[in-house]
């Protein structure tokens, strides 16, 4: 069993307060890690480290720090297939996704952005009489909060950037899924990374995470989780004038015109329901398709769905975990019994699946759910579920399909689904979301903006726009003779 200690200066550190927290495997309901449940006094403490090395780290060339985000990238490069195991144990996610996804973006951000950033010019914008250079420096000690669907993969996406620019980093991963973040740190300590550049304090939210947040020293706040959390981030920072980026909740829609690939569109579908169980901000929760092709559709939709092979996350051949925990599931089950009471029909799934390994006989399943027959404003289908449920709704019309994929809260994704390409990029113009796939889903370009509107997010990540939220940018006006 793991015990999952703070890192801060470049220790292993227990929390001040002597208090535990159980890291439990939710595809087992195995007990394999008792983490540190951290309080202010250790922010604090990693506050000092960040502080201590701010002045050091940010006088590194970026070719200097470029250099580092190189080395930890093949330092994590040597570890691929343990952070894919540690990973798959620690979220009940199949191995080969553990593999495919986060442990390939998890090294992927730091090849990124240290490539990216070797490409960036300084801006310079001339006048007649004066030149203006624009002056990027760090924004100083940031606060990193990520959450357990995609543990390291969201971690880097924000480490790798923010030590690039010249920040030092106080992290706090989702007590659910520490392991990862736990292995970074060990990694980043063989390869001899500078101390108390990168720290991390372990725990919950209203112990470790409120403490990020209001203290006066952290200047920016980068979290990724939900919308609740969110606003909870948002109404503690903001007034501070932390600079805040925020990547929320989605009720993404995954529209079907009447000129689909309606084989490609099924495979699409069920791809963008059911990855990681459902737990991807991305997922297309909602699957609107027109009215004419629907039977056919759907016909396809349930094929797809059903041949999902859901067991041990150890297997190889297995598609579908278990979602993160009892508790969790017990919330995506109360979804369920709600859109019966709403009037829908569980088409497929709906329950809890009998597995053949006696492993998995505590773990946290679902079998991959399609509930019909929902109206389109019903709760089932306007709130996150963040869980192997989707639903399905019809439309008439073009317009009857854009007026329903933006009818909820959310604008964080979505797909369309046409063999007119031109008509899916004026669709996808329409619909109130900060990402847009056409015959596609979760297609990605790193240099990319990525973000939403509405409740479901505040700025954006990726390429430039990280770059430009974890630095400060000085515009110094020169005046020539």
């Amino acid at each position: 069993m793991d015990e999952i200690k703070n890192f801060i200066d470049g220790e292993f550190l227990l929390s001040t307060s002597g208090q535990y927290i159980d890291d439990i495997n939710p595809a087992t309901g195995e007990l394999i890690g008792k983490i540190t449940n951290s309080n202010a006094q250790d922010v604090q403490n990693a506050v000092d480290a960040a502080s201590s090395a701010l002045q050091s780290w940010s006088s590194l060339t970026i070719k200097e720090r470029i250099t580092w985000l190189d080395k930890i990238a093949d330092a994590l490069e040597s570890k691929k297939e343990l952070i894919a195991q540690t990973e798959s144990r620690d979220t009940g996610k199949p191995i080969s996704l553990a593999r495919r996804v986060d442990a390939n973006r998890s090294i992927t951000n730091f090849r990124f952005f240290a490539e990216f950033t070797a490409k960036q010019n300084d801006m310079q914008f001339d006048m007649d009489d004066a030149i203006n250079y624009v002056h990027r420096k760090p924004v100083g000690i940031v606060g990193l909060i990520t959450p357990w669907n995609l543990p390291l993969y969201l971690l880097t996406w924000k480490i790798a950037p923010a030590l690039v620019m010249g920040n030092t980093i106080i992290a706090k991963p989702s007590e659910l899924t520490p392991l990862t973040a736990n292995l970074f740190a060990s990694t980043l300590q063989e390869i001899g990374f500078p101390k108390g550049v990168f720290n991390i304090v372990h725990g919950l939210g209203p112990n470790a995470g409120q403490p990020i947040l209001e203290h006066p020293k952290i200047k920016a706040i980068s979290f990724t989780g939900g919308t609740q959390t969110g606003r909870i981030v948002a109404k503690t920072a903001a007034p501070l004038f932390k600079k805040l980026s925020l990547e929320l909740g989605g009720k993404n829609a995954t529209i079907i015109l009447d000129d689909a690939d309606l084989h490609a569109a099924a495979k699409g579908a069920a791809k963008a329901g059911f990855t990681n169980s459902g737990q991807v901000c991305l997922c297309g929760s909602r699957i609107l398709v027109d009215a004419s092709v629907a039977t056919e559709f759907t016909e396809l939709l349930l094929n797809e769905v059903r041949a999902m092979k859901q067991g041990d996350p150890q297997n190889e051949d297995t598609e579908i975990g278990s979602v993160i925990s009892i508790q969790h599931l017990e919330k995506v089950e109360s979804y369920v019994e709600l859109a019966k009471q709403e009037g829908g029909t569980i088409l497929t799934g709906g329950k809890r699946p009998s597995l053949s390994s006696s492993n998995n006989s505590n773990g946290a399943f679902l079998e991959p759910t399609v509930i019909g027959g929902l109206d389109i404003n019903s709760r089932t289908a306007t709130e996150e579920i963040f869980g192997p449920v989707v639903t399905l709704h019809t439309f008439e019309n073009q317009g009857q399909a854009i007026e329903m994929a933006n009818s909820t809260e959310y604008g964080l994704a979505g797909s369309v689904w046409t063999r007119n390409l031109e008509r899916g990029r004026e669709f996808s113009q329409q619909i109130e979301t900060g990402i847009m796939w056409v015959n596609t889903w979760l297609h990605r370009d790193l240099r990319t903006p990525f973000g939403g509107v509405k409740n479901s997010g505040v700025g954006r990540e990726g390429g430039q726009w990280s770059l430009s939220f974890f630095s400060e940018m000085t515009n110094i006006c020169v005046k020539q003779d």
